[in-house]
């Protein structure tokens, strides 16, 4: 039985697309990765018509669906079994997400015992060998 949410709310993003900076496009030396333009002419730092927007609070995401992933859950990073039992009356609203420094060994135990507390995995195949390869 797969756990379902609690609530699934509608994630609406204010902007998709990502900033990049200004004459990244020009250049190929500027890397498309945005850095807030400094110059005391430029018209991108001062809001000029036509020009590339710059990012700001007012693009943020409402409260109720920041940091929520698309299946109606958000991350909890887990790195041992313990750290499971802090989601036991959670389970509806986050999903454990398991560390990449946890090894194989560890991992299985972690995915059983969160099937055991209904707590739901979002990585449970990682770092996992089938049979057959072996």
């Amino acid at each position: 039985m797969a756990v379902k949410p609690l609530t699934k709310p509608k994630i609406l993003k204010k902007r998709t697309k990502k900033f990049i900076r200004h004459q990244s496009d020009r250049y190929n030396k500027i890397k498309k990765n945005w850095r807030k333009p400094k110059g005391i002419d430029n018209r991108v730092r001062r809001r000029f018509k036509g020009q590339f927007l710059m990012p700001n609070i007012g693009y943020g995401s409402a409260k109720k669906t920041k940091h929520v992933m698309p299946d109606g859950f958000k991350k909890f990073l887990v790195h041992n079994v313990r750290e499971l039992e802090v989601l036991l009356m959670q389970n509806r609203s986050f999903a454990a997400e398991i560390s990449r420094t946890v090894s194989s060994r560890k991992r299985k135990l972690i995915v059983e015992r969160a099937q055991q507390l209904a707590i739901k995995v979002t990585n449970p195949n990682a770092r996992l060998r089938s049979e057959e390869n072996e």
